[in-house]
């Protein structure tokens, strides 16, 4: 089966609607902080042991940057530094109580917001979706790096 000519284009515009209704769950939620420390928020808890070098690496932006953003997001509570306890010359970063509650409620608006516009379609193109998603998933993760050959032992 040949692909056709436009599926870049209907990806791309598949993927503008449904962060277009992500997008929306979160505005509805009239939340206090942008979207870019939400980013924040979220990347941090994903990754304990982050610190504001690999955080403004983790956003592409210059360490400052990354400070200040984690400035606002200790200013309204959500997000708390803490001297690493092995090394107490590095500061971890952490979401608070508060933030991980945060991203919870967000987390559930966006599932409830998809879900809706799952519920508006048949079964049939809600399994043909699933099928479709996972083989697009599979085929854009990386393939795990091949152990690299032995070189032959070469002798005079």
């Amino acid at each position: 089966m040949e692909r056709p000519p436009d599926l870049a284009a209907a990806i791309v515009a598949a993927a503008d609607a449904l962060v277009d209704v992500l997008d929306s769950a979160a505005s509805r939620h009239h939340l206090s902080v942008s979207p870019t420390q939400l980013r924040v928020l979220s990347l941090i808890s994903a990754r304990p042991e982050t610190n504001v070098n690999r955080l403004a690496e983790l956003l592409d932006v210059v360490p400052s940057s990354a400070s200040r953003l984690c400035d606002r997001l200790e200013a309204t509570g959500l997000l708390r530094r803490a001297a690493d306890q092995r090394d107490r010359r590095e500061v971890r970063l952490t979401p608070t109580a508060a933030g991980e509650q945060l991203l919870r409620e967000l987390a559930e608006r966006r599932h409830r917001a998809v879900r809706a516009v799952l519920d508006r379609m048949s079964p049939r193109a809600q399994h043909e979706l699933l099928l479709a998603l996972l083989s697009f998933q599979q085929a854009a993760t990386p393939a795990p790096a091949e152990a690299p050959a032995e070189q032959a032992v070469r002798t005079a």
